[in-house]
């Protein structure tokens, strides 16, 4: 999730990736928190921990003979924040991929001086932040990684170009941007112990803003999806802000469209029937200057274009030349991720968060199962199933509500004529359907083994005191929290399912956030603001903070270990941070546990927004005088082999 501020020139004020365009009556999570608090606490023992740490302070949490054993073994690091990156001793740290890196045997090597659009293309993009890895024959040292790059940071990109500058950008400067923008697929491959990208591979590939892709499902050809270039509503030039993402069974990269939403300008025709539906969305909310050169930005020229975007891209790292498609029964909303998982009976089961604040959990589940023998039988797997959107209620029990035209509200009378009309406007839908309000519900994912899901909610500072009660004063929800949800009889497809919270965010020292961390975690082991997670091989979950900032925490972006069960459960220790400014993304685990993919956005950005080309808050990685900060791929080892952590 970005989480920068932009300037809007045609707007006028600054605007963030989340907006809050939820203004329904519909339950927000944080009453129904309240009143599932109010029967009994989430964390044993939280109560008694938090009045011992609130009165005594951190030594608290010093070590203890009886302390709970954790299964994370490494000395964790120091919260804080510099001018570099830092992680777990005995582990080690490599650059794999940064911005402009070239991906082919011909690309030009990287000169920030001198960037064309053409260069661009054949170089790694900017802001990467899904990361995965799919195995080269099962190998766990030889593979493709797909990754997702989600949006650009001008005044860090060119010189001369500031955070508010939107009347000094060109044409050039714009279409750089958009060449940076969208994807990359590159095949890595581990030799002595170090990884590196194998440039001459026929599967090495750019995916930008102007890609040819294929809308396809339930909304593609609808009159809604169509515009002057494209009259049959059926194919796209692009993907934009792809945040967050999936890897499915059969080997495909699910890349997920955020907040497309501030890419567009102008205004739409007077009395336009998307002027509700993209007030939903917050579209024309402009963070760029796309609009001012490419009509297709522009609301004015193609009202329909922002309605073809929003949208799951599934994509096939091993067919370099198939056509990327946009699966519109996934819905449209500011996708976080699509992690999945097989339900019993085969069909494949995606997790779905929509980040922004008082916007919901949906997840998809597919009419056919997985065809684990032929591999080509899944292409249009995701184009039929059905969505469903999540009901949180005060009892610690869930429903799964389904999105389908023609049933409950969702029918002609309110505006949905038809399943492409509920997929068009998801998040209207949902409202009709009374989904709980959450508090920026970013990515969701499965644990294979205990089937339990989790869910980062990274914060709320919109929600005001009236919505919560005295049983969760988290009025102003700064920090965060997680949600763990179990299937009812461990079926993912199920309609019903019950939840938890796992961890309310913030530091347990300050007794007006609430937190609640188990006592043995230490005063670098709490964290804020929960985004991305991976779960490892045992069912560990690794967590990735967004905004985990200086002013809001005094400590940086980077990778929490969390306890999910024992008695350790709630116990969290600091395995990675991130250098100045930068924002933690990724996360991604080789099948051995061996390896472990982290993504660094956006490094160099300041809290004052006065970093520049010429002035970053820090040069990372390379640290030399002409290159400013390149946002990049890391690649964890543990030193001497063995598994992370």
């Amino acid at each position: 999730m970005a989480t920068d501020k932009q300037f809007s020139a045609f707007t006028g004020y600054e605007t963030e990736g989340d907006i809050g365009v939820n203004s329904t009556g519909n339950p927000t999570m944080a009453e129904i928190v309240a009143a599932r608090l109010s029967r009994r606490h989430v964390i044993q023992g939280a109560a008694a921990v938090a009045t011992a740490s609130f009165a005594s302070g951190y030594p608290v949490w010093a070590a203890k003979a009886d302390m709970p054993q954790s299964t994370f073994d490494f000395v964790e690091i120091e919260a804080g924040q510099d001018q570099t990156h830092h992680v777990a001793a005995g582990h080690e740290v490599e650059v794999l991929l940064r911005w402009g890196d070239p991906l082919f045997p011909d690309a030009a090597p990287f000169d920030p001086e001198h960037q064309t659009p053409d260069r661009q293309r054949r170089q790694f993009g900017y802001n990467s932040d899904f990361v995965g890895y799919l195995p080269i024959d099962g190998s766990s040292e030889h593979g493709l990684l797909v990754v997702n790059h989600e949006y650009t940071n001008k005044e860090l990109m060119f010189r001369g170009i500031g955070l508010k500058d939107f009347d000094k950008m060109t044409r050039e400067h714009v279409d750089v941007e958009m060449a940076a923008h969208g994807g990359s697929v590159v095949e890595i491959e581990r030799r002595d112990g170090t990884w590196a990208p194998v440039l001459t591979s026929r599967y090495n590939r750019r995916i930008t803003a102007e890609t040819p892709i294929e809308i396809s499902g339930p909304a593609a050809g609808h009159d809604r999806l169509k515009t002057s270039a494209d009259p049959a509503g059926r194919h796209v030039r692009g993907m934009i802000n792809n945040c967050a993402g999936g890897v499915t069974p059969w080997g495909t990269w699910l890349s997920c469209e955020e907040n497309f939403n501030g890419y567009f300008l102008g205004k739409l025709p007077q009395g336009h029937r998307e002027s509700g539906n993209y007030k939903r969305y917050g579209v024309g909310n402009t963070a760029y200057a796309w609009g001012r050169f490419h009509d297709r930005f522009d609301l004015a020229k193609e009202p329909n274009e922002a309605n073809r975007f929003g949208w799951v891209v599934e994509i096939d790292p091993f067919d370099p030349d198939s056509t990327p498609r946009k699966r519109t029964a996934l819905g449209r909303t500011k996708h976080e991720g699509a992690a999945g998982i097989l339900a019993r009976d085969g069909r494949y089961v995606i997790y779905l968060g929509d980040d922004e604040r008082f916007d919901y959990v949906y997840k998809f589940v597919t009419a056919d199962p997985v065809n684990s023998t032929d591999r080509a039988t899944n292409r249009d797997l995701l184009d039929r199933g059905t969505l469903y959107v999540a009901r949180y209620d005060a009892d610690g029990k869930g429903a799964w509500l389904p999105l389908v035209h023609g049933e409950g509200p969702l029918v002609a009378a309110n505006g949905f004529l038809s399943q492409a009309d509920v997929l068009i406007e998801t998040r209207r839908a949902a409202d009709l359907l009374g989904a709980t309000r959450m508090d920026r519900p970013e990515d969701v994912e499965a644990d294979p083994i205990s089937g339990r899901v989790y869910v980062m909610l990274t914060n709320n500072t919109k929600r005001q005191p009236d919505q919560v009660d005295a049983a969760n004063p988290r009025a102003n929800n700064s920090f965060g929290h997680i949600i763990e949800m179990t299937p009812d009889a461990g079926d993912h497809a199920g309609l019903s399912f019950s939840w938890d919270i796992l961890l309310r965010c913030g530091d347990p020292s300050r007794q007006e956030v609430g937190a609640t961390f188990s006592a043995e975690t230490t005063r670098n082991g709490w964290f804020g603001m929960p985004d991305n997670c991976a779960i490892d091989g045992r069912g560990r979950l690794w967590v990735a903070t967004d905004g985990n900032s200086l002013p809001a925490t005094g400590r940086a972006d980077g990778i929490w270990a969390i306890e999910t069960s024992g008695d350790a459960r709630g116990t969290s220790k600091h395995f990675f941070r991130v250098p100045a400014g930068a924002e933690m993304c990724g996360p991604f685990f080789t099948p051995n546990d061996e390896s472990f993919f982290l993504a660094v956005q956006h490094p160099g950005e300041s809290e004052d927004d006065t970093a520049s080309y010429d002035s970053p808050a820090t040069r990372w990685p390379d640290f030399k005088d002409n290159m400013p900060p390149r946002p990049s791929v890391l690649v964890v080892t543990r030193r001497g082999g063995g598994k992370i952590g």
